[in-house]
């Protein structure tokens, strides 16, 4: 119990630094005197952060146990969060942006090998239910954040920010008996693992699939609130449409997840989900005003291939030390081919002044997501 509950209380955490930035991000913009291409790299920082730091979890995992290396996350994750939003330039609310979510990148590997590791048997319905805890977290930071910098902070939305760092502060008691367990390394994890892990075709797919949904949830992430804005539609209802995005996956995240434990494929789940990816972009391509509220829906039924692909890979590990190097490989992969995409998505829209262009290349990337969400599907183990 005392393991789930830390399990849970730590998924909360995992999208909180990102989804409170997109509903302000005209404010931190102008606060900060931010360019559009800017912002790009900002919503691209997740990323490539999740990228660089995500590869040496597997590492710290060895030498510390992942108990404690994800205690001290958290606390980085705290940190990071607490003093960001009172960066007084561009360059250093980056910086601290990257301390935050480096707390968060060795969470997010390390996590489907807890869930290997102390569930080997629940291994769909814990994932399940860490990822509805992750969108708890992501929903309520991204309808929240608005209403608590206008009605409870007078307008001040560095505060607005600021304020998610309890959250991250309260997850860590609960980790401080896991850390203190006797620890030894598990004698299957050795230095070359790695190596092996990537020259197998399930990683790869697991990797493509990873870095395609990445670059999806991003966008959405760093822009959906911003596309609503600009067809006219408030701050406060942009906030609450990008929210659906985040709301839908408590209970899809957690029905999908169980269900993708219990069968032997899961290659049609991945391409159903996608289906609703070009069906929701598409949308917003056509006019975000029209069916704002069928649109975010759309969207965030294509979000659930995050809890899919975790659930992939702890089913696609043999061992919780196999799952450890392949969450590690998959996820850094995966958001190294994900760090272009919102970036990109920025610049075109600084180069052609609309949504239409890069609404586009979002739309192109959903079809290899589909691919490999098939191949990354099929009943094989690493």
């Amino acid at each position: 119990m005392i393991a789930l509950v830390a399990l849970l209380l730590a998924a909360v955490n995992l999208r909180l630094a990102v989804t409170s930035v997109g509903p302000v991000l005209d404010e931190i913009r102008g606060g900060l005197g931010m360019s559009s291409t800017i912002a790009g790299l900002l919503t691209s920082v997740p990323v490539v952060c999740f990228a660089a730091v995500g590869l040496s979890a597997p590492r710290l995992a060895r030498r510390f146990g992942s108990s404690r290396v994800i205690l001290v996350g958290l606390v980085v994750l705290a940190a990071g969060l607490a003093i960001r939003p009172f960066a007084p330039g561009t360059a250093l609310f980056l910086l601290l942006s990257l301390v935050a979510l480096a707390g968060i990148a060795v969470v997010n590997v390390l996590l489907p090998s807890v869930v290997k590791d102390r569930f080997p048997d629940k291994v769909g319905s814990t994932t399940g239910l860490y990822t509805v805890a992750l969108n708890v977290g992501a929903t309520t930071a991204a309808a929240a954040t608005v209403p608590l910098t206008e009605h409870a902070f007078g307008g001040d939305w560095r505060i607005g920010l600021a304020c998610w760092a309890v959250v991250a502060v309260l997850a860590v008691p609960s980790w401080l008996p896991l850390a203190r367990e006797p620890f030894a390394p598990p004698a299957e994890v050795k230095s070359d693992e790695l190596v092996r892990v990537s020259r197998h075709p399930v990683a790869w797919a697991l990797a493509v699939y990873f870095g395609m949904q990445s670059t999806s949830a991003y966008v959405i992430i760093g822009w959906l609130p911003q596309i609503y804005r600009d067809a006219g539609i408030s701050a406060e209802q942009a906030g609450l449409l990008f929210a659906l995005t985040s709301f839908l996956g408590v209970p899809l995240g957690f029905g999908l997840s169980a269900l993708a434990g219990r069968v032997r494929s899961q290659s049609w789940i991945a391409v159903g989900l996608g289906v609703f990816g070009l069906a929701g972009y598409g949308g917003l391509w056509w006019d975000p005003a029209a069916a704002p509220w069928l649109w975010a829906t759309f969207l965030g039924i294509v979000n659930t291939a995050f809890p899919l692909v975790l659930t992939l890979i702890a089913l696609r590990g043999r061992t919780p030390g196999r799952v450890v190097k392949l969450s590690a490989f998959a996820q850094s992969v995966g958001y190294i081919i994900a760090i272009p995409g919102p970036f990109l998505v920025g610049a075109l829209h600084d180069a052609t002044d609309g949504w239409r262009a890069p609404l586009t290349l979002v739309l192109c990337l959903i079809v290899p997501q589909i691919v490999a969400g098939w191949f990354a599907g099929r009943d094989r183990q690493v």
